[in-house]
């Protein structure tokens, strides 16, 4: 049990990471402050060292992760580029990345509620990623 919970754990992760990096690439060539532009160069080099981290414990496990939810990806990718077509504006740009940050933070802590016996270094990765979303939030905030 304790292995097929971290394996699961470690993919949902997997998947969450892939997910955080493709929102920051969408909305990059939007972005028109120097400030909100690097934070989220920061966000996106943070989450690519989980991914790293995160490739290495499945690789252990035999495991190639998970890609992300086709039909999510895909209502992001709507979502996002409507509103930004709509409105491009900074603003935007960090409403969109905290309602996406928010989306992540409860889906882990689902993820490790539901896979309770998962080892404690795919709960470490977790976590990290965790405050990795919660700090991001943090930073858009002050250019909503």
């Amino acid at each position: 049990m304790v292995e097929q919970d971290t394996i699961k754990l470690l993919r949902e992760c997997d998947a969450g990471i892939k997910m955080g990096i493709s929102s920051i690439d969408e909305v990059l060539e939007y972005v028109s402050d120097r400030q909100l532009k690097d934070i989220l160069i920061d966000s996106k080099g943070e989450n690519e060292k989980l991914q790293n981290d995160l490739v290495k414990v499945l690789a252990d496990y035999g495991d190639d992760g998970k890609e992300p939810n086709p039909v999510a990806k895909g209502m992001s990718w709507l979502k996002t580029n409507v509103k930004l077509k709509a409105d491009g504006s900074d603003s935007m740009i960090a409403e969109l990345m905290i309602d996406g940050c928010n989306m992540g933070i409860k889906s882990l802590c689902r993820y490790m509620n539901q896979y309770q016996a998962a080892d404690q270094r795919s709960k470490d990765i977790a976590m990290r990623l965790v405050r990795a979303e919660d700090k991001l939030t943090d930073d858009m905030r002050r250019f909503l």
